[in-house]
């Protein structure tokens, strides 16, 4: 079985449902039988590599909220991300373009550290408030996962794997994937958001046991997971 995950590395809620789907595959009796592969999507392509407002600002502009408000909305999705594992600093994030880090997983990749490469991105934007345009950040970060230092950095100065990157943009355009995480399992079945751990359980068992399904991308789940798209996240 082989899942591909649309996620870019500041959506909350990616990293909230790559920790649940974790949990699920550990459940699975057939996880060794079971890839998954990571694919680049940007909440906001035209995102700037530094901001001058912080992560709770900046959401309290984008809703017309205050700020007060904001950082309620986003205690309450560090509660979420507690459940699982996971801790989110809101108030040190440093808001960021992700492309160049989505490159470097392109490279990790092909030198089969896309899953390292993947986990320790999210955790360098959520946890150790790093910022992820910074080349000399993501060069420490795939020097810690096992990379070559010299080769990333001319990966991160020649441009290299942009193409990839956008590849797999225009597949989730193509897809009519609006927002992530966007799962697709065996190009036959789709879950939306970063739903509970039992609907991937769910998911993962009707996949095994059906394997000729008629359409393409068939909805396993769509409602009650949180999600961004556009630059926004959404609590359901």
């Amino acid at each position: 079985m082989k899942i591909e995950v649309w996620s870019d590395f500041v959506c909350p809620f990616c990293y909230i449902g790559k920790r649940r789907l974790e949990k699920a595959l550990e459940q699975f009796p057939h996880k060794d039988e079971v890839e998954v592969v990571f694919r680049s999507f940007e909440l906001d392509p035209n995102a700037k590599k530094h901001y001058d407002m912080t992560i709770h600002e900046i959401i309290a502009q984008k809703y017309g909220i205050s700020v007060e408000e904001a950082k309620k909305v986003n205690a309450d999705i560090g509660r979420q991300a507690e459940s699982v594992g996971l801790t989110f600093r809101f108030d040190t994030m440093k808001p960021t373009n992700t492309f160049d880090a989505h490159r470097l997983a392109k490279y990790a990749e092909e030198r089969g550290k896309l899953r390292e490469m993947t986990e320790r991105l999210f955790r360098a934007y959520f946890t150790d408030s790093q910022r992820l345009s910074d080349y000399d950040v993501l060069v420490e970060l795939a020097t810690e996962v096992g990379l070559d230092r010299d080769e990333v950095k001319q990966v991160l100065e020649s441009g290299r794997y942009s193409d990839e990157v956008r590849k797999d943009e225009a597949e989730a355009a193509r897809f009519g994937v609006r927002g992530v995480p966007f799962f697709v399992l065996n190009r036959k079945y789709a879950i939306s958001g970063a739903q509970p751990t039992e609907v991937f359980m769910q998911a993962l068992k009707k996949v095994w046991e059906e394997e000729n399904a008629n359409s393409p991308l068939q909805p396993l789940a769509s409602d009650g997971g949180g999600q961004c798209m556009d630059g926004s996240c959404q609590i359901q």
